[in-house]
């Protein structure tokens, strides 16, 4: 694929001698692909990505993937916070709330896809190692979104999805349940609030019932979790 080369001075080096083992997916949440690209370039934002991936399919590398870009946050994922030297940022174009939260178009998900597929082989970074920015920052982040296709990457390697066997309703339900099995998936509660993490899950895999009235986790909700336990296989 082509990449535009843009750098942004918005970086630094990876810290404690750690190396990219996930991928944060973001949304830009700006009006056109131009304006964030300004945006991740100026210093006085002090905010970056490796990548930026217009609508159209246009990609700019503006951070070099050994360098520790300005995109997390603060955050965990796995145990384990910096996300920002464990990972390489990927902002896709979109507005967002901005807009109604628009979808993803085929172009730009072509153009991520392929871009995914050269990092997680450069990086043997696995499917379950490519997360929203709303997973590892539940309480501040809700990015890349509801439009965002999630299974269309797990159908491809490049993401983990429950089967459809595995969202049934399973025997148990609950909070017990569920923080086990999210915590086992990556999922850490800030402040331990694990209604915060639930809303990011669903967002994630059941954006359907994201706004659902009942604040309890479901059976169907624990089922979502165990499924992606470090899932390495594609839905069916």
């Amino acid at each position: 694929m082509e990449i535009i080369e843009r750098s942004s001075p918005n970086f630094g080096p990876r810290r404690d001698g750690l190396r990219p083992e996930l991928v944060v997916l973001h949304h830009t949440a700006m009006l056109t692909a131009e304006a964030a690209l300004e945006r991740l370039c100026d210093p006085a934002a002090e905010v970056s990505a490796h990548y930026l991936v217009a609508e159209d399919g246009r990609t700019w590398r503006l951070v070099p993937e050994t360098g520790r870009a300005w995109h997390a946050g603060t955050g965990s994922w796995g145990g384990a916070g910096d996300v920002n030297s464990r990972s390489i940022g990927i902002e896709l174009a979109n507005a967002g709330p901005l807009a109604g939260f628009p979808p993803f178009p085929e172009p730009q998900m072509a153009a991520l896809e392929t871009l995914l597929d050269g990092i997680m082989a450069r990086w043997s970074i696995p499917p379950a190692g490519v997360i929203a920015h709303s997973d590892m920052a539940p309480e501040r982040k809700s990015d890349p979104g509801p439009k965002f296709d999630w299974r269309r990457l797990a159908l491809g390697g490049r993401a983990v999805w429950p089967d459809a066997d595995d969202t049934e309703p399973a025997p148990s339900a609950g909070w017990d349940h569920f923080r086990a099995a999210a915590h086992a998936a990556g999922y850490a509660a800030p402040a331990g609030d694990w209604g915060l993490v639930l809303a990011a899950a669903r967002l994630r895999f059941r954006p359907w019932a994201a706004g659902a009235p009942d604040p309890a986790p479901d059976s169907t909700d624990v089922a979502a979790m165990r499924a992606c336990v470090d899932r390495r296989r594609v839905p069916t």
